[in-house]
């Protein structure tokens, strides 16, 4: 028997998504730094760190200030309190975490990722929060590989405060381009859904960009490039098709 080479394996479709505020109704980063303060695991330093974007986020509630700019402060607490850090402590944190959030999930990107799933795709989970959290997040949901922050420990399995591959993490096409390219993955018929501008460079690969409850700049750049948005508000999901100006009525979830 004749062993086929792994290039000429037949190419299987993908789907890419975003997943904080994109399948997950908040972002598992934010959650876990608020799990890990609440455990004390920053010691009489977790207040500091809460304080340091609490500013960002009051901005946020009020909509004063954007969410990117509270997230962007999350993000930068977080590292900069993560030196020292036993990654088992935080593993533990972690799936604490995702055992209690699990089911917090928007029904629309909930029920397309078990549609690609039976269909199937090859689902690709591209975050910004860390893979320790995002990795059963996503694995329980059905994804076949996930990618998120991913910290430098040292020999004593404590955090050194430094992002390994962070020019990779930092850029969701190039994820995607890795992920086609390791995985024998074809971008025809793919899809890819996200919520951010951030997203729109990956989002401009696939076949399908899905653009769900996108900020108002990636709702503007959709629009002009004719992508598909969807709104998922309370129990009703608003679909609208920039491609063909098609508006599609709202369905009522049961």
């Amino acid at each position: 028997m004749v062993i086929p080479r792994p290039s000429s394996r037949k190419k299987r479709k993908a789907a890419f998504f975003d997943i904080d505020g994109t399948i997950f109704r908040s972002s598992l980063l934010i959650e876990v730094t608020e799990a890990m303060i609440q455990a004390g695991l920053f010691g009489p330093n977790g207040e500091r760190l809460r304080r340091s974007y609490s500013r960002s986020f009051r901005r946020w509630l009020d909509r004063e200030g954007s969410y990117d700019e509270y997230i962007h402060d999350v993000v930068t607490a977080f590292d900069s309190h993560l030196k020292g850090l036993r990654r088992a402590d935080f593993l533990h944190v972690a799936r604490q975490v995702v055992a209690f959030r699990q089911n917090r999930v928007y029904r629309y990107t909930r029920d397309l990722v078990r549609d690609l799933k039976k269909r199937g795709y090859f689902l690709v989970a591209i975050s910004h929060s860390p893979h320790d959290v995002v990795m059963p997040f996503c694995t329980r949901l059905g994804f076949d590989k996930v990618y998120g922050r991913i910290y430098e420990t040292d020999a004593d399995g404590r955090c050194t405060g430094r992002t390994e591959y962070l020019d990779i993490i930092s850029d969701k096409a190039k994820i995607l381009k890795r992920a086609v390219r390791l995985e024998n993955l074809t971008l025809a018929g793919s899809v890819g859904v996200g919520d951010t501008e951030s997203d729109i460079r990956f989002l401009k690969l696939v076949d399908r960009p899905v653009c769900f409850n996108p900020n108002q700049r990636l709702y503007r750049y959709a629009k002009r490039a004719g992508w598909t948005v969807v709104i998922e508000r309370k129990d009703v999901i608003h679909k609208v098709n920039f491609a063909g100006g098609q508006r599609v009525a709202p369905r009522v979830l049961a």
